[in-house]
């Protein structure tokens, strides 16, 4: 006869963890490469969050559900009770409709139409604030960072686009049913393969980490960047900002160009913002901006000064933006916040 079975006594269950019942706001990022949720308390500290990969060509529908369980997850994250959530600002790549609360373009993503108000509200049952990520960005180092103090902020974010944000006495610059500031979007004289004006190239054509991967992509396939070909294989989804920062530091002579040609592009389309708003602050963020910062700053200040008119570009201070990975989460919550006072 096969052997009796020992019982087993059954584990015991382990206790649930205690949630805390606090106020809550959350942040979100929504970039081009990744998404990301914050939980801040009301002093903006950060509670917990959580982060997925944005693929938009995964399609809008695939978005909307990351972004739900991105916010589920962070809350949990955090150990907060969800009933303590008391709003939602989301900065979102591209066109917003901010008062109705919807994401009109994300070029980038491929995204359109798409009522994030709607789908958060109905989902959490709490305020929810839809903006630009460049606008949140801004925002947040205007009131946090560092514009604080300032009565004029102009903030320019190099990253997979070149977004741009401006806070007039404490308001953001938009349109009025639309956001503005699409400083990416300048037109210069030029072409090329891709241009959608014959005859023109957009700033960001010149000036995004998205440029740079492409012109570094060429110059590897060329046997200019041994090293970044050597790591990357030339491929463009491999070339980010990091990559493309130890490429320069090399000192090869194909970096140098592209990063001294890109700035200066950048710096005559912040020139053209300095003669027509004459920030008192301008702020530096976005991922090639903290792999270089000081090439960023100095060199964006001495382009800044050569276009623009200098009685309107004396005296502008120039910072890197001081929230880093966070200022679009935090912004996005304390433009909410100040929204709904």
């Amino acid at each position: 006869m096969p052997a009796k079975k020992a019982k087993t006594k059954p584990e015991a269950k382990k206790p649930a963890k205690k949630l805390r019942k606090v106020p809550f706001w959350i942040g979100f990022d929504l970039g081009g490469t990744k998404m990301m949720a914050s939980v801040l308390d009301a002093n903006y500290t950060v509670l917990g969050s959580a982060r997925k990969s944005t693929n938009g060509s995964d399609g809008a529908a695939k978005g909307r559900a990351k972004i739900i369980k991105a916010i589920e997850e962070a809350i949990a994250e955090a150990g907060v009770d969800p009933k303590g959530i008391q709003g939602i600002g989301i900065g979102c790549p591209g066109l917003v409709n901010p008062d109705k609360g919807i994401l009109i373009f994300a070029p980038n993503l491929g995204w359109t139409n798409m009522a994030l108000r709607k789908l958060l509200q109905t989902k959490f049952k709490c305020p929810i604030a839809v903006l630009n990520d460049v606008d949140a960005g801004t925002y947040g180092e205007y009131v946090l960072g560092a514009g604080k103090g300032a009565r004029s902020l102009l903030g320019v974010f190099p990253g997979t686009g070149v977004g741009a944000g401006f806070v007039y006495n404490g308001q953001l610059v938009m349109g009025r049913a639309i956001s503005a500031m699409e400083l990416g979007n300048i037109l210069f004289p030029g072409t090329h393969i891709g241009s959608p004006v014959f005859g023109t190239v957009t700033l960001e054509d010149l000036t995004s980490r998205l440029a740079l991967a492409s012109q570094a992509g060429l110059a590897c396939y060329r046997g200019q960047l041994p090293e970044l070909d050597k790591k990357t294989e030339g491929a463009l989804r491999s070339i980010r900002s990091k990559a493309l920062a130890n490429a320069f530091r090399s000192g090869d002579d194909a970096a140098m160009i592209m990063f001294r040609n890109s700035i200066r592009y950048l710096g005559m389309g912040v020139a053209t913002v300095v003669n027509l708003l004459a920030p008192d602050r301008i702020t530096l963020g976005g991922g090639l901006v903290e792999e270089l910062p000081g090439l960023y700053l100095n060199l964006l200040k001495e382009e800044v000064e050569h276009y623009a008119i200098p009685e309107l570009a004396r005296g502008i201070k120039y910072s890197l933006a001081k929230l880093g990975g966070q200022a679009v989460a935090v912004g996005a919550a304390a433009w909410l916040r100040s929204s709904n006072k």
